[in-house]
């Protein structure tokens, strides 16, 4: 079991690259007044067909070849049900998944959303080549970080160079807390 949310939104992103996905979206939103935190992780990769997409949630079941077990879904259910809220993973063959996960926010057996900036960074640095569009709002305040727009100013200056890498945690890191004001859930 992982300790924390951003945990498993680094494992279903990971599994998005691995689908070969040019694009990975993921949207982290907290809403207080209604008691609900909720992630998406939407990718343009290969997807999976209805057979795949029923079995994806049987932690003995992958569609790898260099292990027998697929825990990251399974253990991201488990993680959102266990907190009052729900699960859903939809995909297409050809057009990508998306994997939905709520949580209510108040639920004490709700994991910590963790240091979602720091995934978000991991992703982006040890992932050059894929694009991340990564939105967060807390209340409404939101902020979001589209790597297609740095790649633009960039030019050939690739994301994991050190000066980039560093200015996307500084942005991440700012800007999330100006969203949330530091709340810790």
């Amino acid at each position: 079991m992982m300790t924390e949310l951003s945990l498993n939104v680094l494992d279903v992103a990971e599994n998005s690259i691995r689908a070969k996905a040019s694009l990975v979206c993921i949207t982290v939103t907290v809403d207080t007044g209604a008691d609900l935190l909720t992630i998406i992780i939407e990718d343009d990769g290969c997807g999976m067909n209805e057979e795949e997409v029923g079995r994806v949630q049987d932690p003995f079941f992958t569609t790898r070849t260099t292990r027998n077990v697929g825990l990251g879904i399974p253990f991201f259910q488990y993680a959102a049900e266990s907190a009052g809220g729900h699960f859903q993973v939809k995909s297409e063959k050809g057009r990508g998944t998306t994997v939905t996960a709520t949580f209510l926010l108040s639920h004490i057996d709700r994991m910590p959303l963790g240091d979602i900036s720091a995934t978000i960074h991991t992703l982006i640095v040890y992932h050059p080549d894929t694009d991340f569009l990564y939105i967060y709002s807390y209340n409404g305040a939101s902020f979001t970080l589209d790597t297609r727009q740095f790649r633009q100013v960039l030019g050939d200056i690739p994301l994991n160079a050190p000066e980039v890498s560093g200015y996307i945690m500084e942005y991440l890191t700012e800007n999330k807390l100006e969203a949330d004001k530091g709340a810790v859930y």
